[in-house]
């Protein structure tokens, strides 16, 4: 008896073959919105797994890529409010060291981002890294065209001014951007 894996057949293979065209940009979408790659990671294979629960039924959606994007945006902000309460822990746990490629600019618009709350970040990563049009942005989150144009000037009022106090720090400290 030999081990083999068998291919995919039918919707199976679509699926995969689904997965393996959305994986990296929606990889790089789920850490934007959640700030952690471990995170991102797993919000990425839960929306996949819902995905997949009802692939049948989604041969007809005309863009499963922005279908995915919807979906990882509501499981986001599902997480996110069940996490919302404080949990106390007693140790502060280990985190790498950030990644000496990166940019101090990067790291400080990293930092900006995850001090947004989820709805302002997830308005400002559909419509500047997504390049989503507000219609679009209002649409994959449920709100109104209103809703995502004050989010967004607020988000945006709030990186200003994040990312300006961090660049003060950065030269008061002694390092240039």
């Amino acid at each position: 008896m030999t081990n083999r894996i068998k291919a995919p057949h039918g919707a199976d293979a679509a699926y995969t073959a689904f997965v393996e065209a959305a994986w990296q940009r929606q990889l790089r979408f789920a850490l934007l919105l959640t700030g952690d790659r471990w995170q991102a990671e797993e919000l990425l294979q839960d929306s996949l797994v819902r995905i997949y629960e009802r692939w049948r039924r989604l041969s007809s959606v005309d863009d499963l890529q922005a279908y995915l994007r919807k979906v990882l945006v509501n499981n986001h902000t599902s997480i996110w409010r069940r996490r919302r309460r404080e949990s106390l822990v007693a140790a502060v746990p280990e985190r790498s060291a950030p990644d000496s490629a990166v940019s101090t600019d990067a790291l400080v618009l990293r930092d900006a981002l995850r001090a947004l709350p989820p709805r302002q970040r997830a308005v400002v990563v559909l419509r500047h890294y997504e390049d989503l049009p507000e219609r679009e942005v209002a649409a994959v989150l449920g709100c109104s065209l209103g809703t995502v144009k004050s989010q967004h000037a607020k988000a945006l009022a709030k990186l200003r001014h994040l990312v300006g106090d961090a660049g003060e720090n950065h030269l008061v400290h002694g390092r240039s951007r």
